[in-house]
């Protein structure tokens, strides 16, 4: 019977990401070996349970499993390269936050060295994983996701996307374009009502439960984008989407219009193709094709 004491993981990295990633696993039971360039930051790792790797050679020797979260693209080659040999046959888990391309080259790097490849995009921040709310996502291997999803499991919830080593990456940045525009659209209103004396928490108090409300509508434009008919009925039309008005309170309060104007320019462009009755949704072909 396998039980997770007789898994052997080693992980590679120990930032905050990386330091919680493997110390959820050593709380499962799972027998850890951890390394990183500043030793310093296993010793907690240590005091939990794990094994400290004196040299990222050593950690990948200790395990058939090896889970790698550094700081970029070009410190996981650096690290991994010279190891290619060693990780042969082995597995590797890749959490790195990289670009897509990035990911799909680093994918075809493992199968020319016979490594057995899952890239992964975590949606959370440190203290989220294991928590409720903590996704991450997967593509490459798909023998690899199902192998060791249990253990994937202890971070957050997992999906696997596909054979594409890409697809992690593409999704995990595309969400998070749609966070960064959210952010700095309540920050634009933020910045808009305090000159009237409103606090940003204020403010943070009735903006959050309307935007989260207006999630709501994420399906109904996809629902149109996906139908290819911008001029169903029941829609905002550009014409009505029209934020002049925004614009102009904005520059009354003195303050930027770049984040309001961004939107309008999507909108205009759309009025000016002659598309003005439809709706809202129809700005998607603003961003598909940059003017």
């Amino acid at each position: 019977m396998t039980t997770n004491s007789s898994v052997q993981v080693s992980v590679l990295g120990l930032g905050a990401m990386g330091s919680v990633l493997a110390g959820a696993l050593v709380k499962a039971g799972y027998a850890t070996t951890v390394w990183n360039r500043s030793p310093k930051k296993a010793d907690d790792l240590v005091a939990q349970g794990a094994e400290a790797a004196s040299t990222a050679g050593d950690a990948v020797r200790a395990s058939r499993l090896v889970i790698v979260c550094l700081l970029d693209h070009a410190s996981v080659h650096e690290v991994l390269d010279p190891l290619s040999h060693d990780l042969a046959g082995r597995t590797l888990i890749n959490v790195t936050t990289t670009s897509p391309a990035q990911s799909r080259e680093l994918a075809a790097w493992a199968a020319h060295a016979g490594i057995a490849y899952l890239d992964g995009g975590i949606m959370a921040v440190p203290h989220m994983i294991g928590q409720p709310g903590s996704s991450i996502l997967y593509s490459g291997s798909a023998d690899v996701f199902h192998q060791h999803k249990p253990l994937l499991d202890l971070w957050g919830s997992s999906t696997y996307l596909g054979a594409d080593a890409g697809l992690a990456s593409l999704y995990d940045l595309a969400l998070l374009a749609g966070m960064y525009v959210m952010f700095a659209g309540f920050m634009h209103g933020a910045a808009m009502v305090a000159p009237a004396g409103v606090t940003a928490g204020e403010f943070a108090a009735l903006a959050t439960p309307w935007l989260t409300a207006m999630t709501g509508g994420f399906q109904e434009f996809a629902a149109v984008i996906d139908g290819g008919d911008y001029a169903v009925e029941g829609q905002q039309s550009l014409h009505f989407s029209n934020l002049d008005d925004l614009l102009a309170a904005s520059s009354d309060q003195g303050i930027s219009t770049d984040v309001v104007a961004m939107v309008q320019r999507l909108i205009q462009r759309q009025i000016d193709a002659g598309h003005g009755e439809e709706g809202f949704a129809r700005i998607i072909e603003s961003i598909k094709q940059p003017g």
